[in-house]
């Protein structure tokens, strides 16, 4: 998959148009990835019996190509179709240390209709050094057989329980039952490159409990179904934490609450250059009552989310600095606060756009836009 074009570079540049701009997302940052190390094996699908015809299951195939990897790893490849995939069975594809999964453009891992509460198509348990690139997956969000009085809102595209060293790009998910993508177990040094979730029912990326996460050129858009609908939730449970996120140039969009949420236990987390919009609620959040700490959001732009640009309840020592925002809260009347204005620091003239702070402490708002 060519890399996709996401968020100009310089947001600068978007933020000099003057009236009712269109702020459009896109060109790449030119971030590599980082390589993760394997073996020099390589292993085609085809090879094991996988047919990728939209109806056989190759399930088991697909797998008996990445068991056969030698224990230095290697590249298992999956050329163009469609490969139906068995969720429920052994909960997915499980994938193996020091591995490449490696997809064509055209290739496809289409889960098949479950009625389960939990299933993922990939499934990345306790290994390391592993890259996942290509292709997309698609969720069964339509077809579902959803169980009497459940959301099943377990089903994801790619779970990792538990993985060090991890890089998932070029990427498109969609259509999940549950989320894009969900990190935990303690999962460390996780980069996401270029990828797309989409139309997924509950969330674009769930982070738990985890460490050092990098998300890059990447889309999270329309997310929605089941609570909480966010395109990015970054969300330890219990007394887990979750601590150095780096989110930059992307674009989170149409989801059907917030774009970026952090609640408690989340600290040392860092949204730039990103292109915020047409969120069903808050373009960006910080609600965390214990633990919540260190959260930087700069040179983002933050436009038409329904409910002010970034909200802000519990927290301590929040930066927003270098951000440019355009008529946010547009479930309020329209506000011309023409001409553009720079402001630092905090007024009711912004409530729109950062709502006014409530429980933060050391809160730092330094020059933002106004349009």
């Amino acid at each position: 998959m060519h890399r996709r074009k996401f968020l100009t570079s310089a947001i600068a540049a978007a933020c000099a148009i003057a009236v009712a701009p269109a702020f459009s997302a896109i060109v790449s940052s030119g971030f590599i990835p980082t390589s993760r190390k394997r073996g020099t094996t390589v292993r085609n699908v085809k090879d094991y019996g996988a047919k990728g015809d939209g109806s056989t299951d190759d399930t088991k195939a697909i797998q008996a190509a990445i068991n056969s990897l030698p224990s230095t790893g290697g590249t298992v490849a999956i050329p163009a179709g469609t490969y139906m995939i068995d969720t429920v069975t052994t909960m997915g594809i499980r994938l193996r240390s020091n591995m490449l999964l490696q997809m064509a453009d055209g290739a496809t891992l289409k889960a098949k209709t479950s009625s389960v509460k939990r299933a993922y198509v990939l499934y990345i348990n306790n290994i390391s050094e592993v890259e996942i690139a290509g292709g997309q997956i698609i969720g069964d969000r339509a077809t579902h057989k959803y169980a009497s009085g459940s959301t099943d809102e377990w089903n994801h595209g790619i779970q990792i329980a538990n993985g060090d060293r991890l890089t998932i790009r070029d990427i498109r998910i969609a259509e999940c039952t549950g989320d894009g993508i969900c990190v935990g177990g303690g999962s460390d040094d996780v980069m996401f490159v270029n990828i797309i979730s989409t139309h997924n029912r509950r969330q674009g990326l769930s982070l738990t409990l985890c460490s050092n996460i990098a998300v890059y050129d990447s889309e999270f858009s329309y997310t929605q179904g089941t609570a909480p609908e966010f395109g990015i939730d970054i969300e330890p449970l219990g007394t887990y934490t979750c601590k150095n996120v780096h989110i930059e140039n992307c674009w989170l969009h149409h989801n059907a609450k917030d774009g970026v949420h952090c609640v408690s236990n989340v600290s040392q987390v860092t949204v730039t250059k990103c292109l915020i919009e047409y969120n069903g609620r808050n373009g960006m959040v910080v609600n965390g009552k214990t633990g919540t700490n260190n959260i930087h959001y700069t040179n983002n732009v933050v436009q038409q989310n329904y409910a002010p640009g970034i909200a802000l309840y519990y927290g301590d020592y929040i930066y927003i600095s270098g951000n440019t925002f355009y008529n946010n809260r547009t479930k309020g009347a329209a506000l011309d606060r023409s001409p553009d204005f720079s402001y630092t620091g905090w007024k009711s003239a912004i409530s729109r756009d950062i709502q006014q702070p409530s429980n933060t402490q050391h809160l730092s708002i330094g020059s933002n836009l106004y349009k």
